[in-house]
């Protein structure tokens, strides 16, 4: 799997959209898909969400620095899944616990997790591709 370039090599506005934008609109959509279809919020929510983490954590040459992407991301995920939930005024399709809010708490711990997973694969493979190079 080839890495993607660096989260502190891209531009201010890449970084704003890769980090931000596009966790908001997925968090958004995935709270829309809780309140219409259980398997389509489980889809959303579980592989697609766990890879785009994982993929996150991978633009960080440190696992502080994938933990703490994760941990935000996961945060701004959870918190607009709840957002999305709550536009459409619906009872969740799928079982959330209660208060929902634990959702958030959720998503920011494992997000945290994947970032720095993902943080350390980097690392790894960028020692692998140095001592290859060698």
């Amino acid at each position: 799997m080839p890495l993607p370039p660096a989260f502190e090599d891209r531009k201010p506005a890449e970084q704003i959209i890769g980090a931000v934008v596009v966790t908001m609109v997925f968090g958004l959509l995935t709270g829309f898909a809780l309140g219409w279809n259980e398997i389509v919020y489980y889809i959303l929510a579980g592989p697609i969400a766990i890879a785009g983490g994982f993929v996150g954590g991978m633009e960080h040459r440190a696992v502080d620095e994938g933990f703490v992407r994760g941990a935000m991301g996961g945060l701004v995920f959870g918190s607009f899944i709840l957002l999305g939930l709550e536009i459409l005024n619906d009872e969740p399709a799928a079982y959330l616990g209660k208060p929902h809010v634990g959702l958030v708490f959720v998503t920011t711990i494992g997000g945290s997790i994947l970032g720095a997973v993902g943080a350390a694969y980097r690392a790894r493979r960028e020692r692998e591709l140095g001592a290859a190079s060698s």
